[in-house]
């Protein structure tokens, strides 16, 4: 733990699963704690300094978004999640609850659900070559951040367990899930997708993309992993936003802009982040978290 915030968690009381580039995962038996580490990464390099609070936000944020849609699409996270915390845990709770989900255990379905609304990122950069994204044509003359004509469209991806994800056709995503596991959640990931850029358009906010996953629990699809935060989606303030030009994302794109002028080669190890930099990448997910749910941390 830094003085500034949680690099990593070292809990004896339960087993460590596994570390991931934000999340420990510790194991409960039938559930699971995904707390939330303030660690950062960028260009694939987990950053040696930590965000301020960005675990408890990107926490608030998925629990906020996974109540909201609990009704539409079940999801893992467990009803009552104080009632439930584990009684090893209890002399840490309060330290550790605002940054922990507790889960119950699901079967991951291995597709990566990209929802994309507007023509930004990677798939701004396919289209300026192809005319298409991830194989679906679109008209000529978008400029970047223009709406997809005809709704938010459906890019799964591969769920690579190391290296990087890569994009698959919705024939690919059947034969990996299955067509009618396939079909279902692209039709929740849309539907999901579709309400929650309403929600944040209300609220002054851009939803440009994002990224689902999706699980069996008791032979039942559900929600899983994280829900509609800054790490799986792209954000914008509807006031920084001009059309054909660069997003400015409440997001980690504030580091990254920073790295590149930096002189780093993307090569690890990445070097320390100055003050300023935290706290001007912490800002941006907060005023995210803000704008969303009304409230904050």
């Amino acid at each position: 733990m830094g003085a500034n915030g949680i690099l990593e968690t070292n809990i004896t009381e339960v087993p460590l699963l596994k570390r991931g580039k934000v999340r420990d995962v510790y194991d409960l038996g039938d559930k699971l704690l995904f707390i939330a580490t303030d660690r950062i990464s960028a260009y694939d390099v987990i950053m040696p300094t930590p965000i301020t609070d960005k675990g408890k936000i990107l926490t608030a944020m998925s629990r906020w978004w996974f109540e909201h849609f609990r009704n539409k699409v079940p999801n893992h996270l467990v009803a009552d999640e104080s009632a439930e915390w584990p009684e090893a845990l209890a002399a840490r709770k309060e330290e550790l609850l605002p940054r922990t989900c507790v889960v119950r255990k699901s079967e991951p379905i291995m597709v990566e659900c990209i929802a994309r609304g507007r023509l930004v990122g990677s798939g701004w950069k396919e289209y300026q070559k192809s005319g298409k994204v991830c194989g679906i044509d679109l008209p000529s003359g978008m400029v970047q951040g223009d709406e997809i004509p005809g709704g938010p469209i459906f890019t799964p991806s591969t769920k690579a367990e190391e290296g990087h994800d890569e994009n698959i056709s919705f024939e690919g995503a059947c034969e990996i899930a299955g067509k009618e596991t396939a079909q279902k959640i692209k039709d929740s990931t849309l539907e999901i997708f579709a309400e929650a850029m309403r929600i944040a358009s209300d609220r002054g906010v851009i939803l440009f993309d994002t990224k689902f996953e999706f699980g069996f629990l008791d032979g039942e699809i559900v929600l899983i992993d994280e829900l509609l935060t800054p790490d799986s989606s792209r954000y914008s303030l509807a006031e920084d936003f001009k059309p054909g030009e660069p997003v400015v994302n409440l997001d980690k794109q504030y580091l990254r802009d920073w790295l590149d002028s930096s002189g780093w080669d993307h090569s690890p190890p990445a070097p320390e982040l100055p003050a300023e930099v935290v706290s001007n990448t912490r800002e941006r997910y907060l005023e995210a978290y803000r704008r969303i749910t009304g409230s904050s941390i």
